[in-house]
């Protein structure tokens, strides 16, 4: 069996041959300390969030798209792996995707994990090329493709082109970042404590960071941060604006950076084809407008933003043996067990 995983910071998502995406769900792990067992992972594990006892810890073993705990990584891997087996004793391969400025010892820890978890065979792929592959596109021609991709541990932005990354950057601004800006925006303006789930609701269902409206408007609950008590208040569009506007700006110009080395060539096909747009941060209401705004560069959202790197890994497959077929592709995968 093969199967393609995109260990992502908010989620996992898992694909298998021509069955698509067979898991999507939050990569957390809720940990009994008092009988030192492991309660739920992925979505049922997530559900708990804010409303857990003390000895019950919610972990999130990947953090900023590198492994913070090898060992939570293992369990979770694992978990999935005999949930899409159903049960049975199997030892697949697997391609991992990873952010394109991971280190060799980042990359270490991921295949230590997979194989942990009971894989056969472990190859990475970076997250542009992934999600170039996951789109749709032919990156085997000797054109510019720009690809932003806004995940919620980080952002990866990359031209790639013949197969490659010709230029690439990655920051640590991402989901899980406008989150919590959401969250000390509303405790600094209306003295309202948040939690993260309602914070992520807000920012999927309000956010508009090109031109939001004050009218539009929801209701959000919480803590008041003076007396303790339950308060609800009603923030608008204007508000998620200002809370996440700075990493918003940050993530853009990032940008910059990359198409500054990129050869002029393959600059003025970015310009022509525009940018492709993926990750869960590609959903962000007016992102593209704002891009356009700022870089003068066209922007179009993959279908399936969210699991697009996770597609692509499963289209890698399918041409394994040609990206592993000369050391021309060799960037394709750090290792190969």
């Amino acid at each position: 069996m093969d199967i393609g995983i995109d260990l992502g910071t908010a989620n996992i998502v898992m694909t298998t041959g021509r069955k698509g995406v067979v898991i999507n769900e939050a990569s957390v792990v809720a940990y009994n300390k008092k009988r030192h067992c492991i309660m739920a992972v992925g979505n049922n594990a997530e559900s708990m969030t804010g409303r857990s006892p003390d000895y019950v810890s919610l972990l999130r073993p990947v953090e900023g798209g590198v492994i913070s705990d090898d060992v939570m990584t293992r369990i979770i891997i694992r978990e999935f792996l005999l949930k899409i087996s159903r049960k049975q004793l199997i030892r697949p391969r697997v391609i991992i995707c990873i952010p394109s400025s991971i280190t060799d010892v980042e990359s270490r820890a991921v295949i230590d994990a997979a194989l942990g978890a009971g894989s056969r065979k472990v190859f990475l792929i970076q997250e542009p090329i992934a999600a170039m592959l996951g789109a749709g596109e032919d990156i085997s021609l000797p054109c510019g493709n720009l690809v932003i991709d806004i995940g919620g541990g980080t952002t990866d932005i990359a031209v790639i082109s013949l197969n490659g990354i010709v230029n690439s950057n990655s920051v640590r601004t991402a989901g899980n970042t406008l989150d919590k800006a959401i969250m000390r925006y509303i405790f600094n303006r209306y003295k309202v404590l948040i939690g993260e789930k309602t914070a992520e609701y807000a920012k999927i269902h309000l956010a508009n960071v090109y031109n939001p409206d004050s009218k539009r408007t929801m209701l959000i609950g919480g803590k008041n941060a003076a007396n303790g008590l339950p308060e609800q208040i009603r923030i608008s569009e204007q508000d998620i604006f200002y809370a996440v506007k700075d990493d918003v700006n940050d993530i853009i110009n990032a940008v910059i950076p990359v198409l500054e080395k990129t050869p002029p060539e393959l600059a003025g096909d970015v310009y022509r084809k525009g940018a492709l747009l993926t990750g869960g941060g590609a959903l962000l209401k007016g992102i593209d407008s704002l891009i356009y705004k700022q870089l003068g560069i066209k922007c179009r959202i993959a279908d399936d933003a969210v699991t697009c790197a996770a597609k692509g890994t499963g289209k890698a497959f399918r041409i394994l043996d040609n990206l592993l077929d000369g050391f021309e592709y060799i960037s394709f995968y750090k290792y190969k067990h």
